[in-house]
C-alpha cells in the first residue's frame, strides 16, 4: 500500500502582511486599554485587588437582595416574623396591662373595649397605628398615641376635645359640640346650662364662622347666650338680657353689623334697656321693636287726657269759694 503525504501551500506574501497589521492592531488595543484603566486606577482611592473585592461584594449583595424577593414572594419573611413574635409572647412579652393617660370626660370603658382585643397577644404582633385610627373614631377623641411599655404595657395617650357649645337637635334634644361643631354627647339641659346655646339648620357646620363673627366684637361676645342660624344664610343673636339682635347675610356684613352694634351699646346702653329686638339688615340704619309700645300709647293718651279733664274742672270748684270771700 502506498502512502501519499499532502502539504499544504505556503501562505502568500500578502496573507502574512495581514495577519501582521491585524497582530500589530490588537496590540496597540491592548496597549491602549492598559494604559487607559491605568490611568483611571490612578484617580481611585484603592488598588486593583480592593475593586476586585467590591465589584464581589456587590454581586453578592445583588443575589441576596433577590434571594430575599424570592422569599417574600414565598411568605418565608412573615412566617420568621410570626414565629420571633410567639417567641417574645413565651418570654412574657405580650400585652396584660393597659395604661390610659389624658382622659377627662371621655368614658374609659370605651377605650378599654376596644384595647383590650389585644390583651394576651404578642406585643409585635400589635398593630399599633391600626390601633391608634380605631381610638379616633370615638366622639370625645381629638388625637391619640398608643406606644409600648415593655414588656407588657400599652400606653394609650388621648387628647380629648374641648366642650365649646350646646346644639339644639330635633325632637328637643341637646348635645355638646367642640369649636368644630363635632358632636362629643347628648346632655340634658341642665348640663348645658353655661354654655351657647346654637340652633338652627345647619348650625353645627358654622361653628367656625360663629366664632369669627363674635370675635369682631370681644365686648359682646360674653352677653351672647343663644345664636340662631336663620334660613342656612344669617344670623340671630339673643343675648342674656333677652334682647334679639338680627345680623344680615355674609360675614363681613355682619361683623361690620356687630361691631356698630357694640358701638352703639357703649354709648347708649342699649342692652338691658326697653327694645326687644335689634334689626340691623338694612345696610344703613336700624330698626327697634319695643313691646307692648301700642298699649304704653294709649295709656300715655288715656292719663293725658284725664289730666286735662281735672285742669278744667279745678277753677270750677274754686270760683264759689272766691265770690263767698268776696260777701265776707
Amino acid at each position: 500500500m502506498t502512502t501519499q503525504t499532502l502539504k499544504r501551500k505556503a501562505p502568500t506574501a500578502r496573507k502574512v502582511a495581514a495577519r501582521h497589521g491585524t497582530a500589530q492592531k490588537v496590540r496597540a488595543a491592548k496597549a491602549t486599554t492598559g494604559s487607559a484603566f491605568d490611568g483611571f486606577m490612578s484617580w481611585m482611592p484603592f488598588s486593583e485587588e480592593q475593586l476586585h473585592r467590591i465589584l464581589l461584594a456587590m454581586i453578592l449583595g445583588g443575589a441576596a437582595v433577590l434571594a430575599w424577593v424570592v422569599a417574600g414572594f414565598a411568605g418565608l419573611p412573615a412566617m420568621a416574623g410570626q414565629q420571633l413574635a410567639m417567641i417574645a409572647g413565651d418570654a412574657g412579652f405580650e400585652v396584660r396591662r393597659v395604661d390610659v393617660r389624658g382622659v377627662k370626660n371621655l368614658n374609659e370603658l370605651k377605650i378599654y373595649e376596644r384595647v383590650l382585643t389585644e390583651r394576651n397577644r404578642a406585643m409585635p404582633l400589635v398593630d399599633i397605628e391600626a390601633l391608634r385610627q380605631e381610638l379616633i373614631q370615638l366622639s370625645w377623641v381629638k388625637d391619640a398615641r398608643v406606644s409600648r411599655q415593655l414588656p407588657d404595657t400599652l400606653v394609650i395617650d388621648v387628647v380629648e376635645r374641648v366642650p365649646h357649645a350646646v346644639l339644639k337637635k330635633p325632637g328637643n334634644r341637646l348635645a355638646l359640640i367642640d369649636s368644630e361643631g363635632n358632636e362629643l354627647e347628648t346632655v340634658s339641659a341642665a348640663r348645658a346650662k353655661g354654655l351657647l346655646m346654637v340652633g338652627g339648620p345647619g348650625a353645627g357646620k358654622q361653628m367656625v364662622a360663629l366664632a369669627a363673627l363674635l370675635e369682631a366684637a370681644p365686648a359682646l361676645q360674653p352677653q351672647v347666650r343663644e345664636a340662631e342660624w336663620i334660613g342656612n344664610r344669617r344670623w340671630n343673636l339673643k343675648f342674656k338680657t333677652g334682647q334679639v339682635l338680627a345680623l344680615p347675610e355674609g360675614g363681613q356684613a355682619s361683623a361690620k353689623a356687630l361691631m356698630a352694634f357694640a358701638r352703639l351699646d357703649g354709648t347708649n346702653r342699649l342692652l338691658g334697656g326697653k327694645v326687644a329686638a335689634f334689626d340691623m339688615r338694612a345696610p344703613d340704619r336700624i330698626y327697634l321693636r319695643v313691646p307692648d309700645r301700642a298699649k304704653d300709647e294709649a295709656e300715655a293718651k288715656t292719663a293725658a287726657a284725664i289730666a286735662k279733664t281735672a285742669a278744667a274742672e279745678k277753677p270750677k270748684q274754686d270760683k264759689p269759694k272766691a265770690a263767698k270771700e268776696e260777701r265776707e
